[in-house]
């Protein structure tokens, strides 16, 4: 038995046209302003921030917390489900704060998603890369080389090598030898933010980096930045959000669904997490043939089940030797699927 792959607006469905309703009958909607930085509900609902500072990057959360330099750079209108809270500060280029936080409270009714299944930017790596510098990167990449594979993931998809690269942009590269020598004359584009958990990742989806485009795979691995924060149901539902989202955009491509790796020198409390998400990836394969689900993770494994610094560097990210495991080890899924 088959299941349908679910439209990816059914929950913005419900929170923008809870605003929207709200508009239409004149319910009031707050306007925050401080030190002429506007918060706004548009005719959509969206949120946009107006008359911010000059040379300064708007910055904002939907976690609860206040936004820091961390935080992603508001980058277009925002979408407040019911149960959030938008935070946003402006940043100067030096990272200092600039006049008083402001607030909007969503008033959409229903219950509070999941964190994993809300859109949003982030800005955790900045030492490393620039976030918003590699999406623009991206989604221009990504209409000039029409891949016929993608990898979309974290830190640990991005640090393999590939483009989009160079300066604020590549960031870190672990094993480009290896990358290019595994994708040869493939044409492939690495989707791989550090960082990034299951709702950066559909951010970027819905914000350029899936358009006009159609891939043969996607190589998608992704969550191991939500273990510590988020339920194996709520890392499950944004990944699975994911795959729905690449599915709508693009619905000839095949989507290869790793299992999250294993991490930590020896198995402990993150490591049972992942098991249980990786137990419910491996349902999705009855998407109607659109999910290839591959679990790989024991080959990073010794045989006490420990991970060796010569296998992941930090027991998370993988060195040269863990990216050939890799490559050896998805080779004939990916060229069966490329087949097709």
């Amino acid at each position: 038995m088959t299941h349908p792959i679910q439209s990816r607006r059914a929950g913005l469905a419900v929170t923008t046209n809870a605003i929207l309703c709200a508009l239409a009958l004149g319910v009031a909607l707050p306007v925050a302003t401080v030190d002429a930085q506007t918060i706004r509900a548009r005719a959509d609902g969206l949120l946009e921030v107006t008359d911010a500072p000059p040379a300064t990057v708007v910055r904002y959360t939907l976690d609860g917390t206040d936004p820091t330099r961390d935080s992603g750079a508001w980058l277009a209108p925002v979408d407040v489900p019911a149960g959030y809270t938008v935070k946003a500060r402006a940043f100067t280029a030096d990272h200092t704060p600039v006049g008083t936080q402001i607030e909007w409270a969503s008033r959409a009714p229903g219950p509070r998603l999941p964190s994993t299944v809300v859109p949003v930017t982030q800005g955790r790596d900045w030492r490393v890369y620039d976030w918003p510098a590699r999406h623009a990167a991206a989604v221009a990449l990504m209409k000039e080389r029409q891949p016929e594979i993608v990898m979309l993931g974290d830190s640990i998809m991005h640090f393999w090598g590939g483009d989009p690269s160079g300066e604020h942009v590549g960031g870190r590269r672990t094993a480009p030898e290896v990358w290019d020598g595994f994708f040869a004359a493939r044409r492939v584009v690495n989707l791989g933010y550090g960082w990034d958990r299951t709702e950066n990742v559909l951010w970027r989806l819905r914000h350029g980096e899936f358009e006009q485009v159609s891939p043969k795979v996607v190589v998608l691995m992704i969550g191991t930045n939500n273990v510590t924060l988020n339920t194996p149901d709520e890392i499950a539902a944004g990944v699975s959000a994911i795959c729905d989202e690449i599915h709508e955009r693009s619905p000839a491509s095949r989507i290869l669904l790793l299992g999250i790796f294993p991490r930590g020198e020896k198995p402990d409390a993150n490591r049972a997490t992942i098991e249980a998400v990786n137990q419910r990836l491996a349902t999705f394969e009855a998407r109607g043939g659109v999910v290839t689900y591959l679990d790989i993770g024991d080959k990073f494994l010794a045989a006490d089940r420990s991970i060796s610094k010569d296998i992941m560097y930090d027991f998370l990210h993988p060195t040269a030797k863990g990216y050939a495991i890799w490559a050896a080890a998805i080779e004939p899924t990916l060229t069966r699927l490329l087949s097709r």
